[in-house]
């Protein structure tokens, strides 16, 4: 294993910490809400490991093991979210509909904050691959089915998010709805040329507009 920070793992934690500012951004909305997500954080932290809480790669990093150590980041990120929503959705199921436009927002941010205009679908799906968590490179968990300068179309060949989803007792789909609307929003923002969509048999579409 390398002993090396590369670009690719820097490229890695900023996904880390793009999720787990959606995780605080959903605190926040909860503890105005009046919901006892205080107690949900604590157990979180407690089961899944505490975020990285933004701080910079090299100070936190375990240089003996890179890939291990991301990896773990990403899976607590993933099951402390998970739970999180959980949680949230079985106090009232109306909420769904404020965490999807807490993802809509911060699809809008990361458009904002993204530093290249892309002017072709493929661009546009590289872009969106710069922000949401896959897992690892190495995991390959989306295959391109077409590519033109018109549309891009994509299917998910492993869904690395289900084991979590399971792990915490909740619904995967919740995680795909909020996903979706964050996509939307990104693509919207960064480019409104083109347009997101999703079909029933689970293909995903970037089309110019």
């Amino acid at each position: 294993m390398s002993l090396f920070l590369g670009k690719i793992h820097y490229w890695l934690y900023n996904k880390i910490i793009w999720a787990e500012k959606a995780e605080e951004e959903i605190i926040q909305w909860a503890k105005t809400n009046g919901l006892p997500v205080e107690q949900w954080v604590q157990q979180g932290i407690e089961t899944y490991g505490k975020p990285t809480g933004n701080e910079v790669l090299e100070e936190v990093i375990d240089t003996s093991n890179i890939h291990g150590w991301l990896q773990e980041r990403i899976k607590s990120a993933e099951l402390r979210q998970a739970a999180l929503i959980t949680h949230i959705i079985a106090e009232k199921e109306n909420y769904k509909e404020d965490l999807i436009q807490i993802f809509k927002a911060q699809g809008k941010e990361a458009a904002l904050a993204y530093t290249e205009q892309p002017d072709t679908p493929e661009g546009l799906y590289n872009a969106v691959h710069d922000f949401v968590l896959e897992g690892m490179p190495c995991d390959r968990a989306s295959a391109v089915l077409s590519n033109d300068p018109n549309e891009i179309s994509w299917e998910i060949t492993t869904c690395l998010h289900a084991p979590y989803w399971e792990q915490v007792q909740g619904d995967v789909k919740n995680f795909y709805d909020l996903r979706e609307a964050w996509v939307s929003s990104f693509i919207e923002t960064l480019n409104s040329h083109f347009k997101y969509s999703k079909s029933t048999d689970g293909t995903h579409r970037i089309i110019r507009s």
